[in-house]
């Protein structure tokens, strides 16, 4: 069978196969979701749509172009159909799930339906919006005006729909929505409310209005946590045939999902995403589950990608699959990031902290996700310093020794940032001949550099070079010297890396 002979998937498709997903023309509107990209269709909607399956709901999304170019065309086109197909490694197996997702009952563009859009708001059973307008989205724009069709910013548009809202129910406390950014930002909530008071403010709105806003709309801070791989573009068609239907709004992700809102306890209700099995938990502050993923994940990648690297590994699977590599990124991480994650002022369960990183061990093994090391490389000094460091002072702290793992990745980022050449913004290193881009603050790199062009290449060269980088305040926030004992850690490592490899450097440990 050729794709030409196959039917598209859309609302005509699932008239006459009535079984493969809910349909949302029948449901109410009870979720307005900025954004129609791959990640909310493959995280939120995915879930709405196993709610309404479950009985759990009972409410469909509406769809709304957050810029003036995006999908929402071909999404109507399909009736708000799509396929996710999710697939990754679970206990050490392969894994493949695949769903129809109905839960978007249409599609609209602000661009060319204004009057549409804010006729949204008085829609009295809409009580839910969700956005993913990209980190940068969460900002105003001085150019933004309420008269606008519509405004340019995301929090101006959504100021728009707050003020129709708040005029159409004459300030209904009730009608107030629960608002659950999804941007990958801190505080996402606290920073899109605060935004929204700009706006209204600078439109020198009714004070009645702000307080609405404040008192009777819930922004809630979320953390979220799935790798959507989005269209399976060289995939397709052989997708497409083993389904029997063409898909232009494919969409595939990890078997992994993580959602913690923070917010009221009652909301578990109103969404009942726990009950229905999913990875969900609405709790009083995220910052704990923030922590575990900074410190749990993050950490592993920037602890290990450098040295896994230089020992000529370049997808985040090959290190895994390496034994030295995976053995270094597990006790990194088991003996030498978790303990600290058990007491104040995070107090996660050892229990807990445990099954949270051998799931992300297994994602890293995914085989789906080419996640290549030099990708994650940029911005090391930074990465280390919000991921790593914290760990290495709270194990010197409680243990009154070097965490030698963590270390470890400290001597492999100085390794991997060795170069004495900047070429188009970026400093030019070296493996076995080959070179590669290192990427960070141009400051940084000119350091680097700088350093790099001094080395002699002995062991006080290197103890030298060591005392330099740790004691760059502005980049580690303190003089790293000053840690016990961690100085001369490093800098062994980094001798031995230097003059026999990362296989003898970690064999050392």
């Amino acid at each position: 069978m050729t794709t030409k002979t196959l039917a598209p998937l859309n609302a005509e498709y699932l008239r006459t196969h009535t079984t493969i997903a809910p349909d949302a023309t029948a449901l109410p509107v009870r979720i307005v979701q900025f954004g129609e990209g791959g990640f909310l269709r493959g995280f939120v909607d995915w879930m709405i749509d196993r709610l309404n399956r479950k009985g759990l709901f009972n409410g469909s999304i509406t769809v709304v172009q957050p810029i003036a170019r995006g999908m929402i065309d071909v999404l109507n086109t399909q009736g708000g159909l799509y396929t996710h197909l999710m697939r990754g490694m679970e206990t050490g197996e392969i894994v493949e799930r695949r769903v129809i997702v109905g839960s978007i009952r249409n599609g609209l563009n602000p661009y060319t339906d204004f009057a549409g859009y804010l006729a949204l708001a008085h829609n009295p059973d809409l009580r839910f919006i969700v956005s993913n307008t990209t980190e940068a989205g969460i900002a105003t724009n001085p150019e933004d005006k309420l008269d606008a069709q519509p405004a340019i910013s995301f929090p101006g548009k959504l100021t728009q729909l707050l003020f129709e809202r708040y005029k159409t129910f004459h300030g209904d406390p009730a009608k107030g929505f629960v608002l659950l950014p999804c941007e990958l930002i801190d505080r996402n909530g606290d920073n899109l409310k605060r935004t929204v008071l700009e706006t209204a403010t600078k439109w020198n709105l009714d004070a009645a209005f702000i307080e609405w806003i404040e008192k009777h709309n819930i922004f809630t801070n979320t953390l979220v946590d799935r790798i959507v791989t989005g269209y399976p573009r060289d995939e397709a068609e052989a997708l497409w045939r083993e389904a029997g239907y063409t898909d232009n709004l494919y969409n595939t992700s990890e078997l992994f999902h993580l959602w913690v809102i923070e917010g009221p306890e009652e909301l578990a209700n109103e969404l009942p995403l726990p009950a229905a099995g999913f990875n969900v938990i609405f709790a009083p502050s995220i910052k704990p589950y923030r922590d575990r993923k900074v410190r749990i994940l993050n950490g592993a990648h920037t602890v290990s990608v450098l040295a896994g690297y230089l020992a000529g590994k370049n997808l985040v699977g090959e290190n895994m699959d390496d034994a030295a590599l995976s053995s270094f990124t597990g006790k990194a991480i088991l003996e030498e990031v978790i303990p600290g994650l058990t007491l104040p002022p995070h107090n996660l369960s050892s229990k807990e902290l445990h099954s949270y990183a051998n799931a992300v061990f297994e994602r890293f093994r995914n085989p789906y996700i080419k996640h290549a090391l030099l990708s994650i490389s940029l911005n090391s000094v930074s990465k280390y310093k919000a991921r790593v460091l914290p760990s290495v002072k709270e194990y010197i702290a409680h243990k009154g020794t070097v965490p030698r793992r963590l270390a470890f990745g400290l001597a492999a980022l100085i390794a991997f940032y060795r170069g004495t050449v900047i070429r188009d913004g970026a400093l030019i290193g070296s493996r076995n001949g080959t070179e590669y881009l290192i990427k960070d603050d141009l400051s940084i790199l000119e350091a680097f550099a700088a350093l790099w062009a001094e080395y002699d290449g002995t062991a006080t060269g290197a103890e030298k070079l060591v005392t330099s980088v740790l004691g760059k305040a502005e980049w580690w926030g303190k003089d790293l010297n000053s840690l016990p004992g961690f100085h001369a850690a490093v800098t062994a490592d980094l001798y031995t890396i230097l003059t026999d490899g990362v296989y003898a450097a970690l064999a050392k440990l």
